[in-house]
């Protein structure tokens, strides 16, 4: 790996408040993928998403695919009105399950709208606060092949149709490339979700970008090792030498480096286990000096 630049503003005080299409939101939210770890027990579920509301956590990134919708159907049961929750939710891909992967692309203009469709249903909303729309562009993940490749104004404009129908609140992007974003940009984007974590930077020009254009930017695998084979942040050295002198875990000290990094960075990791989701929200509370970020800056 090489150096990596970083983008020319200020750290962003960690526990402040961010925004995304315009609504502010808790800088740690909740992910909600590995809610079908509860699959067999959907009152811990319940329990579960109850004390994300007790944290302060008013942001939840889910998708129709997660769980075949059992993690939409926990999110409508758990979440009310009065909460205040903005749930992000995705489209770009279908559930499969017994497939080697569970997941199956579903890119076409139609299937979009279709995934959206579901969505509401799952979710029991009139509209979606906020839809990404997952594309197949960057790994890791799945690729699009044979009619699963459509051009992505062709799916913008089954997004923005949908929006202006009341579906959807706004639209983002996931799995996209810099040149796909300036593509989208006239879409009205508000926010990006890529791959990006402290030890995987590719991205770093795109991050600015969306900060130029103050766009929420929503780093999933923030601590990296997702499959077989990738690193991950809590294994580099320095940021477990850095953890220990400070008295956190090396993962919440990744987390409060991707959000001192930048100030449109909001998280949304995911857990089944609440001392993991106490953890994780205790992350933006957690403050690093110029000194710790200048160190966390240079891990190649």
């Amino acid at each position: 790996m090489t150096a990596r630049s970083t983008p020319s503003v200020q750290p962003a005080a960690s526990g402040k408040a961010g925004t995304i299409a315009g609504r502010p939101v808790s800088r740690v939210g909740f992910g909600a993928m590995q809610l079908e770890h509860l699959h067999g027990d959907r009152e811990a579920a319940i329990a579960l998403l109850r004390r994300v509301v007790e944290l302060g956590i008013n942001h939840v990134d889910t998708a129709q695919f997660y769980g075949n919708g059992f993690a939409n159907g926990v999110i409508s049961d758990a979440f009310r009105p009065e909460d205040g929750v903005v749930v992000v939710s995705k489209v770009g891909a279908d559930p499969n399950p017994g497939g080697t992967i569970p997941l199956r692309p579903a890119q076409r203009p139609e299937q979009l709208r279709a995934s959206v469709e579901d969505n509401l249903k799952s979710l029991g909303l009139d509209q979606i606060p906020v839809v990404n729309l997952r594309r197949l562009d960057t790994r890791p993940g799945l690729r699009a092949e044979g009619d699963q490749i459509v051009g992505l104004d062709d799916q913008l404009a089954v997004m923005t149709a949908l929006r202006d129908e009341g579906k959807i609140g706004a639209i983002g992007l996931s799995a996209v490339t810099l040149d796909g974003l300036r593509q989208a940009l006239p879409a009205g984007i508000v926010c990006v979700q890529n791959a990006y974590s402290l030890i995987s930077r590719g991205d770093e020009q795109m991050l600015r970008l969306c900060l130029d254009e103050q766009i929420a930017w929503v780093p999933f695998f923030p601590l990296g090792g997702a499959f077989a084979g990738m690193p991950k942040v809590t294994d580099e050295p320095t940021v477990t030498a850095i953890a220990q002198s400070l008295g956190y875990s090396p993962a919440q000290v990744a987390l409060a480096w991707l959000l001192h990094h930048a100030p449109n960075v909001l998280l949304i990791p995911g857990t089944a286990n609440p001392r993991h989701l106490e953890a994780n929200v205790a992350a933006a509370k957690i403050t690093l000096d110029d000194f710790t970020m200048s160190a966390l800056d240079a891990v190649q």
